[in-house]
């Protein structure tokens, strides 16, 4: 059984900076691709990072590049979101996500080829 718990979220003021957790229990491997989406209400969850091995190059929302770096441990049991510069429109609930397989790298941004889910956590950025 694996199990996605993340944590880090909280208030922040606008430019400010967090850092999202996600510890992965169970079985899991720096092969699996790992990835963060987040979602706020009304709206479809939306793909923030991705990253398809330990390793490789990370892959970014448009509007989060150059802000938010996503980083995972070589064993594969975590990853992480370093979040500066922080938005309003960042306010989200984040969740991390995970699967066995190598997606190709179209696909990384896509939440239906996730497997395994963290129950997310509330990031607001307000003034």
């Amino acid at each position: 059984q694996v199990q996605l718990v993340d944590s880090g979220g909280g208030l922040v003021p606008p430019g400010g900076s967090l850092r999202l957790s996600c510890k992965i229990s169970g079985r899991s491997s720096n092969t699996w691709t790992m990835a963060w989406f987040r979602q706020v209400p009304g709206k479809e969850r939306e793909f923030v990072a991705g990253n398809r091995r330990s390793g490789e190059t990370s892959y970014y929302l448009n509007s989060v590049k150059g802000r938010f770096t996503m980083s995972r441990d070589s064993a594969g049991n975590a990853m992480h979101l370093q979040m500066n510069d922080l938005k309003p429109d960042d306010t989200a609930v984040y969740y991390c996500a995970t699967t066995p397989r190598r997606l190709i790298t179209s696909s990384v941004r896509f939440s239906s080829e996730y497997d395994y889910w963290g129950r997310g956590t509330q990031v607001t950025v307000s003034s």
